[in-house]
């Protein structure tokens, strides 16, 4: 969303941003998978304009933790998404429900997408960035995401309303959507969970995100695509 940013300028906050990207060589060992390591599992982190999400390779999905897997049969890729339950899936939202989004938002929504083509080929035009985490990293993963999935019952998938594509679901999320909390945010927050060295507070845009993941160059693929 085309939210206005605010300058983080206090010592402290920025001494605290700082020494997290010092440590990101200590704290790679943690996540990172390295080259022909067993159990290496690909997460790619797609940044469309204000929009963030990320993909992961449906047959790395463990039904038992995120049980609305079956609502894919035939995807190779989950997209996952979260906004605002108001905003996110209405095509034609307006100021005033970005403004309620921003500032006393409802409620949330996870958008799913399944698909079976190539990453590149599903999301030209975008940035694409691929990270191989270690197996219990990726687990980590795939619980917050999990956690999201508002579900009536734990063992149960969530209910689900048609998604914005043929090919797609919302699903009832927790977490509430803000200004300051916008997807961009989940998305760092998911990684960060796992112990990839990010600092969801400080990532509000896209570009934001971009520039923390861009810090670990070293355990990146990185595809900048032409639009």
């Amino acid at each position: 969303m085309p939210f206005r940013l605010f300058a983080l300028n206090t010592v402290p906050a920025l001494l605290c941003f700082f020494l997290l990207l010092a440590s990101v060589d200590q704290a790679a060992a943690g996540w990172a998978c390295s080259a022909g390591e067993a159990g290496c599992k690909s997460v790619f982190i797609v940044r469309g304009g204000w929009h963030a999400a990320i993909i992961l390779y449906s047959a790395d999905i463990s039904q038992p933790v995120i049980p609305e897997i079956v609502d894919f049969p035939q995807a190779r890729f989950i997209e996952f998404s979260w906004g605002d339950k108001d905003y996110f899936p209405d095509p034609d939202a307006g100021p005033f429900t970005a403004m309620k989004a921003a500032f006393w938002s409802s409620g949330s929504v996870l958008h799913l997408v399944g698909f079976t083509e190539e990453v590149a080929r599903f999301y030209p035009g975008v940035e694409i960035v691929q990270l191989q985490f270690a197996r219990q990293a990726y687990d980590k993963l795939l619980d917050y995401l999990s956690q999201t999935f508002a579900r009536r019952q734990p063992a149960l998938r969530a209910s689900s309303s048609a998604g914005l594509y043929p090919y797609s679901q919302f699903y009832p999320a927790t977490g509430q959507f803000a200004l300051w909390k916008t997807c961009n945010t989940w998305v760092a927050e998911a990684l960060a969970s796992a112990g990839f060295p990010i600092a969801p507070s400080f990532v509000i845009t896209a570009g934001q995100l971009s520039e923390q993941i861009s810090k670990v160059r070293s355990q990146a693929v990185l595809f900048e695509q032409s639009s």
